[in-house]
């Protein structure tokens, strides 16, 4: 694995000119000469690097993110935060591919006593895998190009007291176009969002099914994430555009509902119950079962009576 802890280290490497700035460089994608490695490259930044690309004939060049690929396709956006790990691996025919576009690169150092210092880690693509790239339209493209081609031109023009805030304003546009883009994603991909749904469900009917919870205990958001093959952030964000709940929200919906089921058709204690359901104290359960349903166990039950 190799470890860019600087931007300029990273042009370097690519055979790029020295950035004008050394915390941020925007270049178009056509500039950089294509790897030439026989192995699988990995790379870490310690930078943010934000990719918007357009790649042709790429029937072999794959991208990996972690153990999930990703399958280049005309006009995607991704993100990757600093010290995330990416590798690339690309086949015999490297050659053939043509491919187009912006990358930006920005040092956390930059945004140093602004507030996106703060506010840019609220944004929850930072965490998305890269096959969960953003798929834009060609007027979204259009949009982000330009927002690209305006921070490039005031890094490449003379450095003054202005050019830090009037780049972080780009950005914070840039960023906010992004997010917005994601939740038309999350919306119009209604085929295979409703088909994500069913998935859901079954997975969690299935878990709370099995006689072993005292064993397994509750199911966590990462376990429900990598069984629909998604990163924690994605599945959270998809869930809470389509649903108005998170996947956490989600288990405790459904493990409420289990709950209720043992609690209305058997003579279970509460004890029993709540360690049936996974939990390792009584009190946590009693606890998430009144905040979500406003009445203590015995409450509820007693309610049947």
């Amino acid at each position: 694995m190799k470890r860019f802890a600087t931007i300029s280290e990273f042009l370097q490497f690519r055979h790029l000119p020295k950035p004008q700035h050394p915390l941020i460089c925007v270049f178009e994608i056509k500039s950089v000469e294509r790897l030439r490695l026989e192995e699988p490259a990995s790379w870490l930044y310690d930078f943010y690097a934000i990719a918007l690309k357009r790649v042709s004939n790429v029937e072999d060049a794959k991208l990996k993110y972690g153990q999930q690929q990703f399958d280049f396709d005309n006009g995607i956006m991704s993100f990757v935060a600093p010290g995330q790990i990416l590798s690339l691996s690309l086949e015999d025919h490297v050659e053939a591919i043509q491919q187009s576009g912006w990358m930006l690169l920005i040092h956390p150092d930059f945004l140093w006593n602004t507030p996106l210092a703060q506010t840019i880690k609220q944004y929850d693509f930072w965490d998305y895998s890269v096959n969960e790239a953003l798929f834009l339209s060609e007027k979204e493209e259009t949009t982000l190009v330009q927002i690209l081609v305006n921070i490039q031109q005031e890094c490449h023009s003379n450095i003054d007291k202005f050019t830090k805030n009037i780049v972080i304003s780009h950005l914070e546009t840039l960023l906010n176009y992004a997010d917005r883009f994601y939740h038309r994603q999350f919306i119009t991909r209604e085929k295979t969002n409703h088909y994500l749904l069913e998935r859901l469900e079954k997975l969690l009917n299935d878990y709370f099914a099995n006689d072993d919870l005292i064993t397994k205990g509750l199911p966590t958001v990462s376990y429900i994430a990598e069984s629909l093959n998604l990163s924690p952030k994605y599945l959270s964000s998809l869930l809470k555009v389509l649903t108005g709940q998170n996947t956490q929200q989600h288990i405790h919906e459904k493990l409420i509902e289990k709950a209720k089921e043992k609690l209305s058709s058997t003579d279970l204690s509460v004890g029993e119950i709540a360690y049936a359901l996974g939990f390792e104290h009584i009190q946590s359960f009693s606890k998430l079962f009144k905040s979500k349903t406003q009445l203590s166990p015995i409450e509820f039950r007693a309610s049947f009576k």
